[in-house]
């Protein structure tokens, strides 16, 4: 099955789960330790994002990462969430000249923030639903950014696009019991994506 037909027939925790994973996997980028997001498994384990714990959590998680507004939709040299709804679509000479002077570790790091920005903090499965779905495009475009390969899906791609179906199909599949599971394939990919980053960094230096 698709990576979109996994998102659409998921249930509130599976998306929950799904969204989630993908942020978790991105937390290099946003300067956090591997147990930032650890609580908000917790509660999708203890009563599914829709219990108070969840949006608690979530705050904690924002103020923590240095994230907390979240109405914050633009991503230098991106533009704004096409989400929202914001924007002309019209390229300004200043936009293109900022564009130009954002890295490719500034346009990932500005996604991943989003992703926790916009992540619902008294969830529905339709707000569920479309973050889930924000959050593989926004992960799947982090690690394009990122990857070796110059054009298409390089392996980095690649291997997130697997992970993101690994986990909607272990939730699918076990329900609750696949929480486990899903956050170990997040851990892999959390620690590759670290590599990468340390490794961009060190090429810098």
């Amino acid at each position: 099955m698709s990576l979109v037909d996994l998102i659409a027939r998921a249930d509130e925790r599976g998306l929950a789960a799904s969204g989630l994973a993908c942020l978790d996997r991105c937390v290099p980028l946003l300067g956090g330790d591997d147990e930032v997001l650890r609580p908000l498994w917790s509660s999708l384990a203890d009563g599914g994002a829709d219990g108070d714990a969840w949006g608690e959590r979530l705050a904690k998680a924002r103020a923590e990462l240095d994230c907390a507004d979240p109405s914050a939709d633009t991503v230098p040299g991106l533009g704004p969430d096409p989400a929202s709804g914001s924007g002309s679509g019209a390229e300004t000479e200043t936009e293109a000249e900022t564009e130009a002077a954002v890295s490719d570790e500034d346009r990932a790091a500005a996604l991943a923030r989003r992703m926790l920005a916009t992540a619902p903090g008294d969830p529905c499965a339709s707000a569920l639903r479309a973050w889930a779905d924000a959050c593989s495009a926004a992960a799947l475009q982090i690690h394009r950014l990122l990857d070796v390969a110059a054009d298409g899906d390089g392996p980095l791609v690649a291997a997130e696009r697997r992970r993101q179906v690994a986990v909607l199909e272990l939730l699918a599949g076990r329900g609750a019991g696949g929480l486990r599971p899903a956050l170990e394939v997040s851990t892999e990919g959390r620690r590759v994506l670290r590599a990468v980053v340390s490794r961009r960094a060190r090429g810098r230096s």
